[in-house]
């Protein structure tokens, strides 16, 4: 027997994100004080009457298999989630419920793009576009943002990147792994852009709308001239902290959602019953507990960049929503402590999870060599000894 798996799965690479929390986890059974910021991952529970719903459905035997593209009830909250919160018109035919956002967006990318397509990748990225990109057989084509630009790309750079073969853009915002959040007016420069080109989808990943510090959300949906090449991804996990339910959606034009449920339909059908009875809690019900829950990762935000502020050598902006701070460590490149040699942010990731027992990820997985990530989806406390520790790691570093 030939051991041998597909060409399709040897061009994948692990996700750097799970690499690391495995790797923390590994060391925290060792009886190792790891505090990991390495997960996306709200630290709150589901609010109560989110769960309630749950449990109301496992009672009332919401246990069969659901419809594709979810339940209609499901699919009418998200489409008043979208009227009351972001002013956009959709139709219960133009929504298609997956299980998890990311899955919403490789519905999306699997379902547009053919081998040989490019499809635009703002840098720094989600350690997952460009490896579902791969998946469907198309060509990621990367534009770099730097720390000095707030890590948002330009007009400019966006018309350079286009050519005869580009199919789409995935543009996210609120962004993982930097926090930053495009405005109108700079979504408005892009979509002048994309205006000039009309073979080009937007996959839109709004997954961390409701964790934003700069007001309201800003869609490039919201501009009707581009509305109808729009695909928008959004969820429950992120600002209801249901992460582990597995509830995403896409809204979009209906022959792309056809599209997506004729694939969905093939390889997992309809989400979790029980937490699509959830998520139409969630998104119909009282709205407070988000709200809540953004103030304390406002409150943490503010936290960690004052102190990572304070770590010399460390770079640093201020991310106006997500929670992620991805802070420039590359003055510390070449720097040695006994016979370790920090040659990227991969080996000073390493050195702070072994050395510092601070779980963090490298930024050579979201395309931004000079830089790592950090969440600071955790307690004051722990980001509090976690910048600590890191302070004191990085001062040992020659």
């Amino acid at each position: 027997m030939s051991n041998v798996l597909s060409d399709r799965l040897q061009r994948l690479t692990p996700s750097a994100t799970l690499a690391m929390s495995q790797k923390s986890s590994e060391l925290k059974a060792q009886g190792i004080d790891i505090i990991n910021m390495s997960v996306g991952e709200p630290d709150f529970n589901t609010p109560d009457h989110i769960k309630a719903a749950g449990i109301k459905a496992i009672e009332e035997n919401w246990s069969r298999y659901s419809p594709v593209p979810g339940y209609p009830d499901l699919k009418k909250a998200i489409v008043a989630k979208l009227k009351n919160e972001n002013d956009l018109d959709y139709l219960p035919s133009q929504i298609l419920c997956s299980n998890g956002a990311k899955q919403s967006v490789c519905n999306a990318i699997m379902a547009l793009v053919n081998a040989g397509d490019e499809v635009i990748i703002p840098a720094p990225y989600w350690v997952s576009y460009p490896e579902m990109v791969l998946l469907a057989d198309g060509t990621p084509v990367f534009i770099p943002s730097t720390i000095e630009q707030d890590f948002k790309i330009t007009p400019e750079q966006l018309e350079a990147a286009i050519t005869p073969k580009t199919r789409a853009i995935i543009l996210c915002s609120p962004s993982n792994p930097t926090g930053s959040v495009y405005s109108r007016e700079e979504l408005e420069g892009l979509k002048n852009v994309l205006l000039r080109h009309e073979r080009v989808i937007v996959i839109a990943d709004e997954i961390y709308e409701h964790i934003n510090y700069v007001g309201e959300h800003a869609s490039i949906a919201q501009f009707p001239d581009i509305k109808d090449r729009v695909v928008i991804i959004n969820g429950v996990s992120k600002a209801y902290a249901m992460t582990g339910w597995r509830i995403g959606f896409i809204a979009a034009p209906e022959w792309i959602v056809k599209g997506c449920n004729k694939l969905q339909g093939q390889y997992t059908s309809g989400p979790c019953s029980i937490s699509q009875k959830a998520a139409e809690a969630a998104f119909s019900g009282d709205q407070t507990c988000v709200e809540v829950m953004r103030q304390a990762f406002e409150r943490r935000r503010d936290l960690i960049v004052r102190l990572t502020k304070e770590v010399p050598g460390l770079e640093v902006n201020n991310p106006q929503g997500a929670f992620y701070l991805f802070p420039k460590c590359s003055s510390f490149y070449g720097k040695k402590y006994g016979d370790r040699v920090i040659n990227n942010s991969n080996d000073l990731a390493m050195y702070l999870l072994e050395v510092g027992h601070v779980a963090t990820v490298g930024g050579d997985a979201f395309g931004s060599p000079e830089c790592f990530r950090m969440s600071y989806a955790t307690s004051d406390e722990n980001i509090i000894e976690a910048i600590k520790r890191i302070k004191d790691a990085l001062g040992k570093l020659q």
